[in-house]
């Protein structure tokens, strides 16, 4: 899709069709021509509610209000309905007084809104769409430069680019997304965009001494790999370490899931793709950082070399874990790469991970747990989420949870003794193998909610959304900024 800007009022910019957005009921500006037949056809301006004029071809869509969440959702569900209309280009205009955030919005929502995985679809939906005309005459009579368009318009390319490149690995299905395929992903993203690329398989871990790891990984034919991504910036103000949990495909292992959870776990990579996406984005936006993405890749399996319940396996650093649910694999993977991610002496730790269902029965499918030990540090990365327009919650650590990981036979159980407080325990447990002078600095992130949900929601279609891969490039672009 290109979008290009013209300096002319709306009225003046020829295209094929003309997006009017209708706000708070409001029927009498001057923009919107054909007020007069919205009684007669039903139009109330109702949140949401969209109306085609033929004769104008024009299409109305309400909303409430101008937040940039609500321009960014309606500009993505605006575009996918013109896209069914049988229209090469259409144009829009601006419409408040802050009209950089909402320019920046509205971009947002037609680069997020364009994206439909149909790769295993014999027949593709086809839309003539391929262009959106943008007027930098506001409706209220500001004249937008058209720098301050192209600057917005390259860094919601790169954001999109990103998340888009997240949403395609995760909605691949676990066969054509094995571990070493991944690998093969990251590789071809490495290359193209310049970063660093280091792949390494079971002989690495087994030197590195990655037990927990390894464990997961023993009954899947298909063999782990390690992804270890870096943006070197020339002057970088910080290093930073991501972590992904990188799980191909989770059956839950001996702790069999029943049929109906099985279904999508081909979303259990959904950290370990943010975290390459990210490194692309950072690699295009030029952040000034030296960045390391590391992604844990493998799969969790049934079979005779399964790992079970009741094994006590040893870490990278050492510690044991006394198993007592083999679904709850993702942390043991990560308490590795979490050990292999301090090495590298980094400024700041964020794992990203699609870890607990307990997370999205305490905060529903559209959001992410942010937890750490530092709340001067979720709070500054709650504020990004926020501007990005991802949604995040503060899920706090408390002393009372860490005595429900107690283990009578090794360091730590990889589960909880009770069921309740299940995504607190789990970012607990990982917190074991964070040390010391990393606590105050390291953060997790649960985005098992919003990583994949089967109905179209926000900026999102149905499937994978690339949750995460906004929030933390606007966390990185301002730690840039602050140091």
């Amino acid at each position: 899709m290109e979008i290009l800007c013209h300096s002319a009022p709306l009225h003046e910019i020829k295209a094929e069709a003309s997006l009017i957005f209708v706000i708070n009921k409001e029927f009498s500006h001057e923009w919107i021509a054909d007020s007069e037949l919205f009684g007669s056809v039903g139009f109330e301006g109702k949140e949401g509610q969209t109306l085609f004029i033929p004769q104008s071809k024009t299409l109305y869509y309400a909303l409430d209000s101008l937040t940039p969440d609500s321009i960014r959702e309606s500009s993505a569900k605006a575009l996918r309905a013109l896209k069914k209309y049988p229209f090469s280009s259409f144009k829009v205009g601006i419409y408040t007084q802050e009209s950089l955030e909402c320019l920046e919005a509205m971009t947002a929502g037609f680069l997020l809104g364009d994206y439909n995985f149909e790769t295993y679809k014999s027949q593709k939906s086809e839309s003539k769409l391929t262009q959106i005309l943008i007027s930098l005459q506001t409706h209220l009579g500001r004249q937008i430069d058209s720098k301050s368009f192209e600057t917005i318009l390259a860094r919601q390319s790169a954001i999109a680019r990103a998340v888009n490149l997240a949403r395609e690995l995760v909605n691949t299905p676990p066969e054509d997304a094995t571990p070493q395929k991944i690998a093969q992903a990251a590789q071809k993203v490495a290359q193209e965009h310049q970063l660093e690329c280091r792949i390494e398989d079971e002989k690495f871990l087994e030197k590195e001494q990655m037990g927990a790891f390894l464990a997961v990984s023993r009954a899947s034919i298909h063999r782990p790999r390690l992804i270890h991504l870096t943006h070197q910036s020339p002057k970088p103000k910080l290093k930073v370490a991501l972590v992904g949990k990188g799980l191909t495909y989770d059956s839950g292992g001996l702790s069999l899931k029943p049929a109906d959870f099985m279904v999508t776990m081909k979303a259990d990579k959904g950290g370990g793709c943010a975290v390459i996406a990210i490194l692309q984005a950072a690699k295009e936006l030029g952040l000034e950082l030296e960045l390391h993405g590391i992604v844990g890749a493998t799969e969790n399996m049934i079979g005779g070399n399964a790992y079970k319940p009741d094994d006590v396996l040893r870490a990278k650093n050492g510690k044991t874990i006394e198993i007592r649910n083999t679904d709850a694999e993702g942390r043991l993977v990560l308490a590795d790469c979490l050990v292999y991610a301090q090495e590298l002496k980094p400024d700041y730790i964020i794992d990203l991970a699609t870890l607990t269902g307990a997370c999205v029965v305490g905060l529903g499918e559209y959001t992410s747990g942010v937890l750490g030990h530092s709340q001067e540090l979720k709070h500054r990365f709650i504020e990004c989420a926020t501007q990005s327009g991802e949604l995040t919650a503060d899920l706090p650590f408390n002393r009372h949870l860490k005595k429900l990981i107690e283990s009578k036979v090794a360091d730590v159980c990889n589960v909880s003794s009770t069921r309740y407080g299940g995504s607190i325990t789990a970012g607990l447990f990982l917190s074991e193998f964070i040390e010391e002078s990393y606590k105050e600095k390291w953060l997790h992130l649960d985005i098992a909610g919003p990583a994949y949900v089967e109905k179209e929601w926000d900026v999102n279609p149905h499937g994978a959304s690339g949750a995460g891969v906004r929030m933390v490039l606007q966390f990185l672009e301002q730690l840039t900024k602050e140091s």
